[in-house]
């Protein structure tokens, strides 16, 4: 069993109802794959070190992913960089 960590930010443009639809979706994509998330934790709206695709601010959200292959965390990993409502995101495999 792997662990990992999803650490993305989605577009503040969004409202609440659409930003919660994304957060679904995405978590909807690891479950479909096989894995299975632990922990969601929403970090909420915050400002941007520098300026991300015309962005200043972001909904920071965080997932910890329970996996035993890789499937579904190169599925986020592809559906996140062409999603247009996610600004960035980074994978994090956890060694325990």
């Amino acid at each position: 069993m792997r662990n990992y960590e999803i650490m993305f930010i989605v577009r503040p443009t969004l409202s609440e109802d659409e930003v919660k639809k994304v957060v679904d979706s995405f978590k909807k994509v690891i479950t479909d794959n096989g894995s299975k998330v632990t922990e969601v934790k929403e970090i909420g709206q915050r400002e941007l070190a520098y300026e991300i695709k015309k962005f200043k601010s972001g909904y920071y959200f965080v997932f910890e992913v329970e996996a035993n292959d890789d499937k579904a965390i190169k599925e986020f990993d592809r559906l996140g960089l062409i999603s247009s409502d996610m600004i960035r995101h980074l994978i994090t495999k956890i060694e325990k």
